[in-house]
């Protein structure tokens, strides 16, 4: 699969399309992920809706960076109008009322949310199972699992379901699926991403984060995810450049 920052680019340059590539993510959801599991929902209705508003941002000229690349969100992260389970059966009919703040930067940058991955329940995992959704299984051997709690999005990079993901981790829910996965994701510093509208986990230590193939690709997506949030009770001091530079 080709990485998300160049399909991007193919995408503002007219080589390819949103709706083309978005459809090509839909229809290998399909055909891999009744094995893989990686997915708790999949948004095909409202990513193809979205995949024609970034074509026509394209014929307008615009240069957002992630325009029209497909991408996934953790189960337990609010998205709007999409079941935020966390893996309980205590919460498989809440639906939150507005997006995470990282998600709502990702869609700002011009991606487009595919659907939503498994974690184990409230994340307490480092493989991923659940009573709501079962058991996510590593593509590259399906005897295997893809780790946890991120279990759900690691898997789903490394079958190129999307190039890349959303995570997040408080003591390894982006390191250990990356590295069972064979991706590369960042555990990023306190506050770096804000947790808003919520403020996080009880520990204080978990953060969303990015999951890729390339760390090109991990960098455009903290990029688009480290911008603070008013209210925020903790904020990393911004780096001197961007992280893709």
């Amino acid at each position: 699969m080709q990485d998300a920052w160049q399909t991007a680019e193919d995408i503002r340059t007219g080589m390819t399309s949103a709706v083309d590539t978005v459809s090509a993510a839909l229809a290998r959801i399909a055909e891999l992920d009744g094995e893989v599991n990686a997915f708790t929902v999949v948004l095909e209705e409202t990513a193809m809706e979205s995949a024609r508003a970034a074509d026509a941002l394209v014929r307008r000229g615009s240069t957002l960076p992630l325009l029209g690349v497909p991408v996934s969100v953790k189960d337990h992260i609010w998205l709007t109008g999409s079941p935020a389970t966390n893996g309980s059966v205590a919460l498989r009919d809440f639906v939150p009322p507005e997006d995470n703040a990282a998600v709502a930067r990702l869609k700002a940058a011009g991606a487009v949310i595919v659907g939503k991955t498994n974690n184990p329940e409230f994340c307490y995992r480092g493989y991923t199972d659940n009573l709501l959704f079962g058991l996510t299984r590593n593509p590259w051997d399906l005897a295997r699992t893809p780790g946890g709690s991120s279990g759900g999005a690691g898997a789903a990079v490394a079958a190129g379901l999307v190039p890349f993901a959303h995570g997040s981790d408080g003591g390894g829910s982006v390191r250990i699926p990356s590295s069972v996965c064979g991706l590369f994701g960042i555990k990023v510093s306190r506050g770096r991403i804000s947790n808003g509208p919520v403020l996080g986990d009880v520990t204080g230590l978990g953060w969303s984060g990015p999951m890729a193939r390339t760390v090109r690709d991990a960098a455009a997506m903290l990029d688009a995810m480290a911008v603070p949030m008013p209210g925020d009770p903790h904020w990393a001091a911004p780096p001197a450049e961007s992280f893709l530079a």
